[in-house]
């Protein structure tokens, strides 16, 4: 069958520290779409295998439980144990997937339809370099911009505390992709992170392609966070202590001004 919606975004991710200093990276990157309706389909790429080794791959292990369950089970009871009644629809997440079996998503978005077919929920999955993950889910309406924010509750880079909120600026996937997250404290903004890209077909040759182009881009995405950090701890930011991960893995989040 033709693979309608899943699909590839090059782009560019930047990060611009505001407080106590100024500090800015800025790199070039591709991240995967994957409708799970379409992971049998796109097991049939060249380059590409599901839970199966390859130089492209998407485990499920990677993602929601991280124990290899099912990730639409996964999803549901998540959404339940939310208090929504409402099934699912269709269900895409936006990623990086595992490069010559490599992985790491700072970040992975989860855009998840009501049945149908309107966007209705979106959930923020969000890793630390030190092994753990946690997750904002969020409500949103049928439109294709959303505009939320929730408290910050998991800590994530070792120069800030746990504190203050993020607000968030999404669009859903279409042929463009825009995320842009700001990090605010006491209604100050300290950080920025944006990822945008445009959007291009999931198929063998455009795989290749990225991969081409951005050459073991989860290697490198690890690399500069650490890169980045000793700068950061060159320049003089404060190391803070880890404290303990959410009890939940998931938090349904209370909206914030945005």
């Amino acid at each position: 069958m033709p693979i309608k919606n899943s699909a590839i975004y090059e782009g560019t991710t930047t990060h611009v520290r505001r407080q106590p200093f100024e500090h800015r990276l800025q790199y070039g990157l591709f991240s995967l779409l994957i409708d799970l309706d379409e992971l049998q389909d796109l097991s049939d790429l060249r380059f590409f295998s599901h839970n199966r080794r390859n130089l492209i791959s998407f485990f499920d292990e990677d993602h929601g439980g991280r124990d290899g369950a099912d990730l639409r089970t996964w999803i549901a009871s998540e959404l339940e144990r939310g208090g929504f009644e409402d099934s699912p629809g269709r269900i895409r997440l936006l990623c990086l997937p595992r490069i010559a079996g490599y992985e790491f998503n700072p970040l992975t978005v989860w855009f998840i339809d009501d049945t149908a077919g309107a966007p209705r929920w979106i959930l923020y999955e969000i890793h630390n370099t030190f092994g753990e993950a946690h997750s904002h889910l969020v409500e949103v309406d049928g439109t294709d911009r959303h505009r939320h924010g929730f408290r910050k509750e998991f800590f994530v880079s070792p120069f800030f505390d746990v504190e203050g909120g993020y607000r968030v600026r999404i669009m859903q996937p279409r042929d463009r992709l825009s995320v842009s997250i700001t990090y605010v404290i006491d209604e100050e903004t300290v950080f920025v992170a944006t990822l945008s890209g445009k959007r291009l077909p999931l198929t063998s040759k455009t795989l290749l392609g990225a991969t081409i182009r951005y050459p073991l881009i989860t290697f490198k995405v690890m690399g500069a966070i650490h890169w980045e950090a000793a700068k950061l701890w060159l320049k003089g930011a404060r190391y803070r202590k880890r404290p303990s991960a959410p009890v939940d893995a998931v938090s349904v989040s209370t909206k914030m001004a945005a």
